[in-house]
Order: structure tokens, then C-alpha cells, then sequence
């Protein structure tokens, strides 16, 4: 066993062993959810590591965090509706 630390490690280069504050402990320490995470993973990483790819990775995920909340704010919509007397479909 070792005494090293998880963050201490890192499999597939050192992208984030580089940083400040790595990526994962910003995410973990905002309780951010997984996909904007994920954007925020891609954009600190795309000058060290993925670059023009990485930049689509963090929109696809912005993509889909916008497409997330739209739902969401349909369902609380929905919601009010037909506690206020209207379609409850």
C-alpha cells in the first residue's frame, strides 16, 4: 500500500498534475453535476492535451446540459399547470 494520494496519480500524461487546482477537486468542491463537470474538464485541458476536439467535447456537453435544464423547466412548467387546474397530460 501506498501513502500517495489518488490526485497524485494520473493515467494518461500530466495535463492535470500541472494545474493549480485540478479539475476534479473545483467539480467535487462546488457539487457541480456530471456534465458541466465535464465542460469544465475539457476546457482547462485543451491547450495541454486535446486542443480543437477537446473544445467540441465542452460544447457537445454544454449542448446537453442546455437540453437537460430546457426539460427540466418544461416539466416544472407542466407541473404548475395542472396544479393550477390546467392539462395534466
Amino acid at each position: 500500500m501506498t501513502d500517495e494520494k489518488a490526485l497524485d496519480v494520473q493515467v494518461g500524461g500530466d495535463h492535470y498534475k500541472t494545474m493549480t487546482i485540478q479539475p476534479v477537486e473545483f467539480i467535487e468542491k462546488n457539487h457541480l453535476p456530471f456534465w458541466v463537470g465535464n465542460v469544465i474538464k475539457y476546457i482547462c485541458r485543451c491547450n495541454m492535451k486535446g486542443g480543437i476536439e477537446d473544445l467540441r467535447k465542452a460544447v457537445h456537453y454544454c449542448d446537453l446540459a442546455k437540453g437537460i435544464m430546457e426539460d427540466q423547466i418544461e416539466e416544472m412548467i407542466a407541473v404548475r399547470s395542472c396544479s393550477t387546474g390546467g392539462d395534466c397530460e
